[in-house]
């Protein structure tokens, strides 16, 4: 039996119940496979939906970075290549490289000025002290072994140079998941047939960000709250949404009954309407980001 990648944090009280996840546990490849090969498939539902709210997190992200005019900069799990753009714009040096190869494609197609190549976070293909500035913008809730993936950014980079990565914050705070895991979790079954991963909001807690990043070799780690607000169209486009541009969630409400997804989708559009501004919905959907330095 598969466990509950959310459980790390708790969306109403009734998930009280369900048993914490520890950090650590060891994962299989079968999680790295599974998402690699989901995000082959979701590329325009993911670029169409998630984007206006993702690149609300890069100009925060670079900044922490410094990123600026002749640095040289990786952009890790680039998806469409929001973060390696706007740092090319910057003047920086770019290359972005992601383990999907439609998501490499789909980034070269919106910006062929940029360098984008297919690579593993957790394996970058790229030797030793090459980058000046590491960046992944939620790229590592995706990872099967996110501790390797800080090792490598650490290892690519120039003695000096800056790291920065991007989770969301609890489910609690962001709105969006915690209507979509607290209708899955009160309608459906939480406890579906699916490959083992990493707690998805792991880092949404601070001191983990920090031990992480020490842990992996970074020094002077620093951790900030980046709000964010997604604007969708209707009640009904979370559901949407979550079914067609993520892999986990998606998953997760395929493994649920016919009866199952009926309530779910009801529940998550009736909540969604407590958040409805001039018919447009909006929710809070804040950010983590934490920035550190290679000694």
């Amino acid at each position: 039996m598969s466990v509950y990648y959310y459980r790390v944090v708790s969306v109403n009280p009734a998930l009280d119940e369900i048993p914490a996840v520890s950090h650590f546990q060891i994962v299989s490849n079968a999680f790295h496979d599974f998402e690699c090969a989901g995000w082959e498939s979701v590329v325009a539902a993911y670029a169409s939906s998630f984007g206006s709210l993702t690149t609300q997190a890069i100009r925060p992200l670079l900044d922490s970075m410094r990123a600026g005019p002749g640095v040289s900069l990786l952009d890790v799990a680039t998806g469409p290549g929001y973060v390696a753009a706007t740092a090319a714009e910057r003047g920086a040096v770019v290359t972005g490289v992601d383990f999907s190869a439609s998501m490499i494609a789909e980034a070269k197609r919106r910006h062929p000025a940029v360098e984008f190549c297919q690579g593993d976070a957790e394996a970058l293909p790229f030797p030793d002290a090459s980058f000046d500035a590491v960046a992944m913008n939620f790229g590592v809730l995706h990872l099967g072994r996110p501790d390797r993936a800080l090792r490598e950014a650490c290892r690519v980079l120039r003695s000096g140079g800056r790291y920065g990565f991007t989770v969301w914050a609890k489910p609690e705070e962001t709105v969006g998941f915690g209507i979509t895991l607290g209708a899955i979790q009160t309608h459906g079954n939480i406890n579906v047939p699916l490959p083992d991963g990493p707690p998805f909001f792991r880092f949404s807690d601070p001191d983990e960000y920090v031990r992480s990043l020490v842990s992996a070799g970074f020094a002077n780690p620093q951790v900030i709250k980046i709000p964010q607000t997604w604007q969708l169209s209707s009640p009904d486009s979370l559901f949407e949404t979550i079914r067609t541009a993520t892999v986990r969630t998606a998953g997760l409400l395929r493994g649920q009954t016919p009866q199952a997804l009926l309530a779910i989708r009801a529940a998550m559009g009736s909540a969604g309407r407590a958040y409805e501004k001039a018919g447009v919905i909006e929710l809070p959907m804040p950010a983590i980001l934490a920035s550190a330095v290679k000694p």
